[in-house]
């Protein structure tokens, strides 16, 4: 909205200055009004972008490259989404609801705070893909009307490493959010030392 706004301004103000201060036939201050709009655009984007790229301290090729991976992921955690919604399991439920909540959490996180993706590259490069092959194969499988033995013992086993798997991204969680819990303590200690210290100081004026 603001590089809108700013652009609609200069688009106005050279479309005027061109007309009236140099002169210019109407055609030319509408042709010059439009490349100062659109000029004033994409400065304000450029200038955007850096202020931003600066703030997350990540360089553009690395914001760039954050950006894809993110938006494979996206449609990765789509069909996730789908695969295990698909399974008609009312054991499941829960174990999938948690896992589809872990892993929009990780994306979440990633897409708000870009350089977090670092610390969850074990879930983007190798946790995600192997959930979505084994949930997509299994919901596939468990809504055939007809299983056999072998059929049987494949979703057992699958079953149980998308559990383990789902444990896994949890990992990946507490792992992307392992400093922010190393924050918190370094702040709940001082905190408590200025409590403490705040008491002893009224115990001495009491005195």
């Amino acid at each position: 909205m603001l590089r809108g706004t700013l652009a609609c301004i200069a688009t106005v103000a050279t479309g005027l200055i061109s007309f009236f201060s140099f002169g210019q036939t109407f055609f030319l201050s509408s042709l010059f009004a439009i490349i100062g709009g659109v000029v004033v655009f994409y400065s304000a984007k450029q200038l955007t972008n850096f202020n931003n790229l600066r703030r997350v301290g990540l360089t553009r090729r690395e914001y760039k490259f954050i950006d894809n991976n993110l938006q494979e992921a996206k449609d990765k955690i789509s069909r996730l989404n789908r695969a295990l919604m698909n399974i008609r399991s009312f054991d499941q439920a829960r174990q999938n609801i948690e896992i589809i909540r872990t892993v929009k959490k990780i994306y979440s996180n990633t897409k708000k705070e870009p350089k977090r993706f670092y610390q969850a590259e074990g879930f983007y490069y190798n946790h995600l893909d192997s959930l979505v092959e084994l949930a997509e194969k299994y919901a596939f499988l468990s809504s055939q009307p007809v299983k056999n033995r072998e059929m049987m013992d494949s979703l057992r086993d699958t079953r149980h490493t998308i559990a383990i798997l789902g444990e896994t991204v949890k990992k990946d969680l507490y792992i992307m959010l392992d400093d922010d819990i190393d924050t918190l303590h370094y702040e709940l200690d001082v905190a408590k030392r200025s409590i403490s210290k705040s008491k002893k100081n009224d115990w001495r004026v009491l005195k």
